[in-house]
């Protein structure tokens, strides 16, 4: 059935919440897409999903980045009205990919905008009932060849064609392996590896490997513990030998084989007492850095993994006053970890790789706001919507400008993206474009 998009009401009073995890389940159909008046942008760069390229939230581009901007900020092309969340976008090809939610259709809907302007070229959908629960979307769709992969909050798995928007399969991870929807709905950005769809259900299933192209699962990996589902996402790991995809499920971390799916090694050294947000960090030599800011006793901690690829052991604990972190994910860049700690309001900090503080950004706080690297420049997000760039140097803090992009803004957490000097942003309700790139110098009648 068609979904058609409305702009979304703030209004409206929560029914009661859906319970997450109700049997039976009805079986989903998604509608077919409905055509919107956006043309995909020639601008060829991508993001094609969690943290970008190579998922570590440093953007690749040799595009050169403003050092600074003029008092009114850098350009604004384009802002999109969106239902309450954190979702955020993945762009290929000029198109920029997010899934939203229509509250009046009840319905998660992946919209399809251009590059250019911010126009929907195409929308399409599946109903599922969802009621606001701190937002309701939190999740970065994964591109891999002609299709656009999403999980929903309540679990559900699907591919769409790139460019039609046509649904090609579609999964509900309740039904399929019993998924226990986390707290706050799904916060687990799929992988895309080698060809593979990768996600974490828990319950029925750890981890499993799907043919993105048609849903086929290749395999799956056992969960002996009967861990659930966290609103983490899963990382890879060249180490030994052997390719490993590490995830930090509900009773502490795992390290499964790419190859098969076996469980290579796990720990329960890093316990989830409450949530958990932010991803592994694959550090040089084996080892693993993992935070978290809720109910954590630890806030941080470093795994070290054998030369087998088999084994893991703690190597270091942390306590809160060191470094955690409720949402984000630290970025390991230039040999350093660049990441907002929650302690004492959000300041940005730079560790060296064993984990130990070399600077903090002071005055500057950002709570639980995302940042991204790109052309040797932090980008980072504070809570209510100012955006800051600092230089991405271990050897001090040097902010360089900031801006107050989202007017009354609050709760901007969504993983930002950048494409050829195209920064995208969201707060609770809106999704923007900005120009961050470096002017071109005119050239002079002289030099022509």
């Amino acid at each position: 059935m068609p979904i058609e998009m409305r702009v979304p009401g703030m209004d409206g009073t929560p029914r009661v919440l859906v319970t997450a995890n109700r049997l039976p389940y009805e079986a989903t159909v998604a509608g077919e897409p409905v055509v919107g008046t956006g043309v995909a942008s020639q601008i060829k760069g991508e993001w094609p999903g969690f943290r970008g390229p190579n998922r570590d939230g440093v953007c690749p581009d040799s595009i050169p980045l403003a050092r600074s901007w003029p008092a009114s900020g850098p350009p604004l092309r384009w802002e999109v009205a969106m239902c309450e969340g954190y979702a955020s976008p993945a762009v290929r090809d000029g198109r920029v990919y997010v899934l939203d939610y229509d509250e009046a259709a009840e319905a998660d809907v992946l919209r399809c905008l251009s590059l250019d302007d911010g126009r929907e070229i195409w929308s399409n959908g599946y109903p599922v009932a969802v009621t606001r629960n701190h937002g309701i979307t939190r999740t970065v769709p994964v591109l891999f060849e002609d299709c656009v992969i999403t999980l929903g909050p309540q679990c559900h798995l699907a591919c769409w064609d790139a460019v039609t928007g046509a649904n090609r399969w579609l999964m509900d991870l309740r039904a399929q392996y019993q998924t226990t929807v986390p707290r706050w709905y799904a916060g687990q950005c799929p992988l895309i590896d080698q060809g593979k769809l990768i996600v974490a259900p828990g319950d029925a299933a750890l981890m499993v490997a799907i043919r993105p192209e048609s849903g086929e699962v290749l395999w799956r990996a056992e969960n002996p513990r009967g861990w659930e589902m966290t609103h983490g996402s899963i990382a890879v790991m060249q180490h030994a030998g052997r390719r490993t995809y590490v995830y930090c499920g509900s009773g502490g971390v795992v390290g499964v084989d790419a190859t098969d799916g076996s469980v290579l090694w796990d720990t329960t050294q890093w316990p989830v007492q409450f949530a958990h947000a932010p991803s592994p960090v694959i550090l040089p030599d084996g080892r693993v850095f993992v935070c978290s800011g809720y109910g954590n006793d630890t806030g941080a901690l470093i795994l070290r993994v054998d030369e087998s690829g088999t084994h893991v052991s703690v190597e270091r604990k942390f306590t809160p006053k060191e470094f955690n972190s409720e949402q984000q994910t630290p970025i390991l860049f230039e040999r350093h970890l660049f990441g907002i700690r929650k302690r004492g309001g959000g300041p940005m900090v730079c560790m060296d790789i064993d984990g130990k503080e070399i600077w903090n950004s002071g005055r500057d706080r950002f709570g639980h706001g995302p940042y991204l690297i790109a052309d040797g420049l932090l980008f980072m997000m504070s809570n209510f919507g100012e955006l800051t760039i600092a230089e991405a140097d271990a050897s001090g803090y040097r902010r360089l400008a900031s801006h107050l992009v989202f007017e009354d803004g609050h709760d901007a957490w969504g993983p930002m993206a950048i494409v050829d000097g195209n920064l995208l942003l969201r707060d609770m309700t809106r999704l923007v474009c900005l120009n961050v790139a470096a002017k071109t110098p005119e050239k002079s009648e002289d030099s022509l």
